[in-house]
């Protein structure tokens, strides 16, 4: 199955990530998010280093929803330029890959 997605997505609190993921899974752009406990990021912005402690969201998605998830998480995210990763997930258990699957809207397969 190589038209599956696995999306991270750093927010700066947990209160952000629920909110967000609640959007997602409302509309259908994703089967699943996990939100992990505080990371700690050190990153270069606008020519200074930064430290922050943040929360990561892995979105378990299809390619078919990507775009549509992504102008989702830029309209609603705190962030000016938020984080959005996509990897393709190259393998997995059968059942689980059919779930994300069939937890996706139609709309994102009708749009593709």
């Amino acid at each position: 199955m190589n038209d599956l997605l696995l999306v991270i997505c750093n927010t700066p609190d947990k209160e952000s990530a629920h909110k967000l993921a609640r959007l997602l899974l409302a509309e259908k752009l994703c089967a699943c998010v996990n939100i992990l406990p505080q990371i700690e990021s050190l990153y270069t912005w606008e020519g200074k280093l930064e430290q922050a402690n943040e929360v990561t969201m892995l979105i378990k998605t299809t390619k078919a929803c990507y775009q549509q998830l992504q102008n989702t998480v830029k309209t609603n995210h705190p962030y000016e330029i938020p984080e959005i990763i996509a990897v393709d997930i190259a393998d997995g258990s059968p059942e689980y890959l059919n779930w994300i699957v069939n937890s996706t809207t139609i709309k994102c397969t009708l749009s593709e």
